[in-house]
């Protein structure tokens, strides 16, 4: 079939899931247009003044830019987008996800699959729940855009604001396993904009009265600088944020150690930094799986796995799966109790996978029964031979430490 085809078969399922009401959203991706700044578009359905209407959100490198558009005008811009600049495209129903995408040679696919959980389209009507991180004018809220300076959430902002309140909610529970006052040293690796990390912040210093200093490790110089001034207006003495990378930030002395969407093997970087500072509790968000799935794809082991592994998308989730797998053990390995689940993270990402580090005991790994660490270190070796890895980042990173300690 054309690429005009597939083309037009896309806007017709996009037309159809809204016109029956199970539309959830469309999300943009693989951007190859000149602006250099944009990253991705999301559009979602909402209602303006008893208007159905489709919210665009253009999300830029530092900046998120919202517009709204008529349902016809919106479907117009989406095919337009899906013909020219933006390589990748998925709409998300009720029940399915229909991928469109653009091959290497410029050829155009459609697939489809259903969902392993029905999602329900989002009324703007529902309850608000009680959230940790209340609105209430919070002058870091307001400066971040989240909310105006009455406490009202902007509409464009209710998906970021749910995000923060759930990762809160979770870093709550987890929190529980600790003593009051024993998590004093946090490092937010990856920090962004800083939405949780000022979050964060607010909850332990004026909701749990905690004495506490928090760090933000971030690459981009602009968002270091403009989450800085944030946190001095705000008040917030003990929170700073620093310009570099997670593979060179430097600390030795690390009670909790978030990495949100770092990507790749930059979430290894970050939980060996917080392995080798011997943190109390380490919580990750990985991103992309890429060096795993290049060492399926190289090796190409034939085994039971086969049938799935010879198709990309199973292939790119199996190796989602062994990626944090193997993380997790290695977790193991080095004292820590290991929780692993999903969660739902906001309209613009519908899962994700947390993995969770509970460091067990007093003092270092080697408090371990040595018998377990080797059973530990044994299942990482078999599942790498199963799956024909050659190496695993965090593996490698942690070895060479051990070498270095020697």
């Amino acid at each position: 079939m054309s690429n005009q085809h597939h083309l037009q078969q896309f806007k017709d399922r996009l037309t159809e899931s809204i016109s029956t009401h199970v539309f959830i959203k469309v999300s943009l991706g693989n951007y190859q247009g000149n602006d250099k700044e944009l990253k991705n578009i999301y559009v979602r359905k909402v209602k303006i003044k008893r208007a159905d209407m489709l919210s665009f959100t253009y999300r830029y490198k530092t900046r998120d830019i919202v517009k709204n558009f008529g349902i016809d005008e919106g479907i117009t811009l989406v095919g337009q987008f899906t013909s020219n600049d933006f390589k990748v495209a998925t709409l998300f129903t009720t029940e399915k996800e229909i991928v469109l995408e653009y091959s290497k040679k410029h050829l155009v696919s459609l697939r489809e699959q259903l969902l392993n959980r029905v999602l329900k389209p989002e009324l703007s009507h529902n309850k608000e729940k009680k959230r940790l991180i209340q609105p209430n004018g919070k002058p870091y809220l307001v400066e971040l855009k989240l909310t105006d300076a009455e406490g009202n959430v902007f509409k464009n902002a209710q998906d970021k604001y749910r995000q923060i309140n759930q990762y809160i909610e979770i870093l709550s529970s987890l929190l529980k396993e600790f003593p009051a006052g024993s998590i004093g040293r946090v490092v937010d690796m990856g920090s962004g904009k800083g939405y949780l990390t000022f979050a964060l912040y607010d909850y332990l210093e004026h909701m749990l009265k905690e004495k506490i200093k928090i760090t933000g490790v971030e690459y981009r110089q602009d968002l270091v600088d403009l989450c800085n001034a944030i946190a001095a207006r705000a008040g917030f003495e003990q929170l700073d944020f620093i310009q570099g990378t997670i593979e060179n930030y430097q600390i030795s002395n690390i009670d909790l150690l978030i990495a949100l969407h770092a990507c790749d093997t930059a979430t290894d970087d970050a939980i060996f930094k917080g392995i080798k500072a011997n943190a109390k509790l380490i919580v990750v968000a990985p991103c992309c799986h890429k060096q795993i799935r290049r060492e399926m794809e190289k090796n190409k082991v034939k085994n039971e796995m086969s049938v799935l592994t010879k198709h990309g998308i199973f292939l790119e989730r199996q190796a989602e799966m062994v990626t944090d797998g193997i993380r997790a053990l290695i977790l193991e390995y080095f004292g820590y109790r290991t929780k692993v689940f999903e969660f739902i993270s906001d309209a613009h990402t519908p899962k994700n996978v947390l993995v969770v580090g509970i460091k067990t005991g007093k003092g270092d790994h080697n408090k371990i029964q040595d018998a377990k660490r080797a059973e530990i270190k044994q299942k990482i070796a078999e599942t790498k031979t199963y799956f024909g890895i050659g190496y695993h980042h965090l593996e490698r990173l942690l070895e060479m430490e051990e070498v270095n300690r020697a």
